[in-house]
């Protein structure tokens, strides 16, 4: 399809939006804010929430770059998303969008990811890919044939989605629900997805976290940085429980221990890791549980987390781990509050 062809039916004061540019190598990914205030509303829509890893999908001169939130090129671990985009006709844009694994129910799940974002062998990612296929979902549209595209309304960028890919089992694109956000909230929750992201349907592609996309999340959770490990006890190995943290103020708190969600496989990676990583000095400021069987670790190792929720002492009840992320750096993990602010 030709330039004219995509912006041609685009309203005078739309075309006066889209800017022509060189095509750049990444674009920040827009981040949604936390909120527990849930509406319904004809100005938003609703998109599925997944539980996967954000991905910068750039094509440019028919080379793809799939890349993490914190600019991390991550082609080797989704070669086969790679060569379906590749294998795509349109050449030269910029979309978003999330890799994704999908469990026996067919609903996301990051700790699947796992399997595949630890791999660097190539003949052990290919035999994986159908171990635990992966799929991108693709909700936004950033750049598009020598134009930068992020000031038109959101509803605009979608329909320019449509017509970029031809999508199929590997690049689907993310559809939405407006008006009946309570509804699909309820529906998401009763499937068990993360939850909904609201969006205001004319709200630009800001590289920042805004309140023009909102997070309805089903359950509790977040990325923490892990600062330290206990020793196994029992039957345990490598390590007993996680001590993990966030920054508030530049300074580094403590937010508990977590001893659940580890598989085997888990504890031997995640050991090594952290053995190599071991330090004297406690990282946290607040810390005040025992320091017998404690081992501090350099806070560089963020991970997923899911809980209950938190407690009046800003610790966490009943955590689970999910897994680690390679996509954020910690300096920038904080304790996500629930805006109530729409």
């Amino acid at each position: 399809m030709k330039n004219k062809d995509f912006f041609e039916r685009l309203e005078p004061e739309d075309l006066k939006k889209i800017k022509k540019s060189p095509q750049p190598l990444f674009i920040h990914p827009m981040l949604a804010t936390l909120t527990e205030d849930y509406f319904s509303s004809a100005q938003w829509i609703y998109e599925h929430k997944f539980d996967g890893v954000r991905c910068i999908a750039v094509k440019k001169n028919g080379i793809v770059r799939l890349m993490s939130r914190n600019e991390r090129l991550m082609n080797d671990e989704y070669p086969e998303l790679v060569h379906a985009l590749q294998a795509q006709q349109a050449d030269n844009f910029i979309i978003d969008g999330e890799i994704v694994a999908l469990d026996a129910h067919g609903v996301s799940d990051f700790q699947l990811l796992q399997s595949r974002i630890n791999l660097h062998d190539l003949a052990r990612i290919h035999l994986h890919e159908n171990v635990t296929p992966v799929y991108y979902h693709i909700f936004d549209a950033l750049y598009l044939h020598g134009h930068d595209i992020t000031a038109l309304g959101l509803l605009v960028r979608k329909e320019l989605l449509k017509k970029i890919l031809i999508y199929n089992n590997l690049l689907i694109y993310t559809d939405y629900r407006s008006p009946d956000g309570l509804i699909y909230f309820k529906q998401a929750c009763k499937n068990r997805w993360e939850g909904l992201i609201a969006k205001q349907i004319h709200s630009s592609y800001q590289q920042a976290r805004s309140s023009a996309w909102l997070k309805f999340k089903c359950s509790l959770g977040q990325e923490l940085i892990i600062v330290g490990y206990t020793d196994p006890g029992g039957s345990r190995t490598d390590f007993g429980a996680l001590l993990v943290g966030y920054y508030h103020n530049d300074k580094l708190i403590f937010a508990g221990k977590v001893g659940s969600g580890f598989s085997r496989d888990t504890l031997a990676v995640l050991g090594k890791k952290l053995r190599a990583r071991i330090v004297q000095k406690c990282p946290v400021e607040n810390y005040d549980g025992p320091v017998r069987g404690v081992h501090w670790v350099r806070p560089d190792l963020v991970a997923d987390f899911k809980f209950a929720q938190w407690t009046k002492g800003n610790k966490l009840r009943v955590p689970r781990y999910k897994g680690l992320r390679k996509d954020k750096s910690a300096r920038l993990v904080v304790k996500e509050d629930r805006s109530r602010k729409i």
